[in-house]
């Protein structure tokens, strides 16, 4: 890598690494907020919660063709200033005693749609800064970022919710937004302008995001592996907790041991993605890593029937599994940005975006469900499983040790 590429490279990292330990500030800051301070309710927390997946199906495709018609790097720095303006209305709100749920909604509401449109930016903006050859160096190492926030974000939350309370410890979120939009904006290396802006209807072009995928097989394959374990997933997700509390008995504690687990699973994973990519190929790494994250998940519905080694049980989950998951997701991203043309980079991400987190809410009311006609056991064996089958999708490219890019 060039010189002045690897400093502008380190520059974003910087800056990504700051914001992502503040966004794990907010991410629990924000329903503490309203838990502390407004006394939500429960359905009112539960809304709270669902408003940031919702809105990667109101806002996502259409972040990608907004990301795809301009310049990345604007894009990205104005939507971490408009961030933190925002997250900084959260204490300025408190202390004049304005702040309502409503407001506190509004506010987590077009944060996440941000949030949307600057994970499609600068997941297209990477492979404008760095070379073919460090695409996969380079998104190990955003990774790293994002699995060290993981560890600390929720322990420093706590810290400074009992120090400083919540309001206020958000307001560090909307410090370490500005801390990236300086590093996003000190980048030297210029960017171009899209070649062409398109006259097609916004919905047929958001559309050609999809379209491209189903044109390449291995992003077809990725697609389609993406929708069907995150449906699955969020399955488990609202059940995970129940059954860890109320039918494993664990203490909330032991709880967040295994969970600080799962965080240093995923640094570790970040840590060997690249090594393992480069020795085994990028086909058998992310279909091996993915097996053995399915794998992991039916440790969950394990610990429920062996509730006596539910804790080691649950530890063993978090760890393997986030380790797994990160070295699968790696390797996912580059090979889709190894694939996908500049021109429709930021819908193909937007729409993987809608495969994998827009997914979650349609998995939380199914699992909801079946936990209530069925029981919270067998939806958690329905749940797993439905992760590991997820693999299936993915055996086309077991095998494949280098992904090139094929004509639609």
């Amino acid at each position: 890598m060039h010189w002045r590429r690897r400093t502008d490279f380190t520059k974003l990292w910087v800056g990504q690494t700051i914001s992502e330990v503040g966004s794990r500030i907010s991410r629990e800051g924000l329903p503490l907020t309203a838990l502390l301070v407004l006394h939500a309710t429960a359905l009112q927390m539960g809304f709270l919660s669902a408003i940031g997946s919702a809105f990667v199906f109101v806002f996502g495709l259409a972040a990608g063709v907004v990301v795809d018609r301009l310049r990345k790097r604007p894009v990205m720095i104005a939507t971490d200033l408009s961030r933190a303006g925002l997250l900084a209305l959260i204490p300025l709100a408190v202390l004049t005693q304005r702040l309502s749920f409503l407001v506190l909604t509004g506010i987590a509401a077009i944060v996440g749609a941000l949030t949307v449109l600057f994970d499609v930016a600068y997941q297209s903006y990477l492979p404008l800064l760095v070379a073919h050859e460090e695409l996969l160096e380079s998104n190990r190492r955003l990774s790293m970022s994002s699995s060290a926030a993981e560890m600390l974000g929720p322990a420093l939350t706590g810290v400074l919710v009992q120090a400083i309370t919540a309001p206020l410890a958000i307001l560090l979120d909307a410090a370490s937004f500005l801390a990236s939009a300086l590093s996003v904006w000190a980048i030297q290396e210029p960017e171009l302008a899209p070649e062409k802006k398109s006259e097609l209807p916004l919905l047929t072009e958001a559309l050609d995001g999809i379209r491209f995928i189903w044109s390449q097989p291995a992003l077809r394959s990725l697609l389609l592996r993406s929708a069907t374990a995150f449906l699955a997933m969020g399955v488990i997700s609202p059940l995970y907790l129940l059954s860890a509390i109320r039918i494993v008995h664990m203490s909330t504690s032991a709880l967040g041991l295994a969970i600080a687990l799962g965080g240093a699973g995923s640094l570790a994973g970040a840590w060997v993605a690249a090594h393992l990519s480069r020795r085994f190929g990028l086909g058998p790494t992310f279909f091996t890593t993915a097996i053995l994250m399915g794998c992991a998940q039916l440790l969950i519905p394990m610990s429920v029937h062996f509730a006596r080694f539910g804790f080691a049980l649950l530890c063993a989950q978090q760890f393997g599994g986030d380790l797994c998951w990160t070295i699968y997701l790696v390797n996912e991203t580059t090979i889709r940005q190894s694939l996908s043309p500049q021109a429709v980079m930021g819908r193909v991400n937007s729409a993987m975006q809608l495969a994998s987190r827009g997914m979650l809410p349609f998995g939380a009311i199914a699992g909801g469900w079946l936990a209530q006609r069925f029981g919270i056991p067998f939806t958690l064996w329905i749940g797993a499983s439905g992760v590991l089958l997820s693999c299936i999708w993915l055996v086309s490219l077991r095998t494949t040790r280098q992904i090139e890019p094929q004509q639609p």
